[in-house]
C-alpha cells in the first residue's frame, strides 16, 4: 500500500481520469482481486478512462510492457467487455492448439509468451524448424481471428552488454514477424519491438530466471474493426 501511495503522488501531474486508472490498475494488478474478476469484466475495468499515455505509465511502473500496451489500446465500458469476451475465446483456443505457449488474458487483450528456447537456439536469432512448427499452430489461430493487431516483443536476460542484448531482441522480434507475414498473416496487423534486458519479468539472479527472461511475447489486441463492431453490439456507447 505504501508503494501504491508513492506511485500515486508521483503521478499527480497527470489528468484526473488517467490518475484514477493508474491507481486502480496498480491496486488490482498487485492483489488477487484482479485475478478474481470474470475475464470479460477485466476488459471493462482496464479501459475506463485509459489510453496510450496511461498504459505506458502503468507498464513502466509495473515493469510489464505487455500490460502497459494493452491498457493503452483499451476501450473500456460495455464495448471493452464485449472485446474481452472475444479475447476469452481466442485465448482458450491458443491454449489448446499451441503447446509450449504461456497464455494470459489481460484486460482487452492476450499475451502469448514463448521462452526463447522454444523458438531459437542459445544466443541465436534464426528460427529453428521446430519453432516454425510451433508458430504455425499459433498462425492457424491468428488467421481464425483476423480482427486483431499483434505486437511481437523480443526480450533477453541481463547477460552481455546492453547494446548486444538490444540488437538480439530486435532481430528475434523481426524474424518472428517476418515468419508470420510470410505465412499468411497480413503485415498491417504486425508490429515489432525489441527491449533487450530492460524489462525482466523474472529474476536475473538464477539460471532459471534468466532463461525465462529470454523470451518473445505476442500482444494481441482489438483492431479498429473489432472495436467498431463491439461498439455497435454494445449499443454505440463506447467506454461508458
Amino acid at each position: 500500500m505504501a508503494r501504491l501511495l508513492a506511485y500515486t503522488i508521483k503521478l499527480m501531474k497527470y489528468t484526473t481520469n488517467a490518475l484514477l486508472v493508474l491507481a486502480t490498475m496498480l491496486t488490482i494488478t498487485g492483489c488477487s482481486t484482479y485475478n478474481g474478476l470474470n475475464k470479460s469484466q477485466k476488459g471493462a475495468v482496464i479501459g475506463v478512462g485509459g489510453g496510450a499515455v496511461a498504459g505506458g505509465i502503468v507498464g513502466k511502473i509495473a515493469g510489464n510492457t505487455a500490460l502497459g500496451a494493452i491498457i493503452g489500446a483499451a476501450v473500456g465500458g460495455a464495448t471493452g467487455a464485449i472485446i474481452g469476451h472475444h479475447m476469452d475465446k481466442q485465448a482458450d483456443e491458443i491454449k489448446k492448439q499451441v503447446p509450449g505457449a504461456k497464455v494470459e488474458r489481460v484486460g482487452e487483450g492476450i499475451v502469448v509468451e514463448f521462452s526463447s528456447a522454444v523458438l531459437f537456439g542459445f544466443d541465436q536469432s534464426s528460427l529453428t524448424s521446430q519453432s516454425q512448427g510451433t508458430l504455425n499452430q499459433l498462425i492457424t489461430v491468428l488467421n481464425k481471428y483476423p480482427d486483431t493487431y499483434v505486437e511481437v516483443q523480443g526480450h533477453t536476460d541481463s547477460t552481455g552488454t546492453v547494446e548486444y542484448n538490444q540488437g538480439l531482441s530486435v532481430k528475434r522480434a523481426a524474424n518472428v514477424a517476418d515468419y508470420l507475414t510470410g505465412s499468411s498473416i497480413t503485415s498491417s496487423r504486425i508490429t515489432t519491438r525489441g527491449f533487450g534486458s530492460t524489462v525482466p519479468k523474472y529474476t536475473n539472479e538464477t539460471a532459471e530466471g534468466r532463461m525465462q527472461n529470454r523470451r518473445v511475447e505476442f500482444l494481441i489486441t482489438a483492431n479498429d474493426k473489432m472495436k467498431t463492431d463491439a461498439t455497435k453490439e454494445a449499443g454505440g456507447t463506447s467506454g461508458q
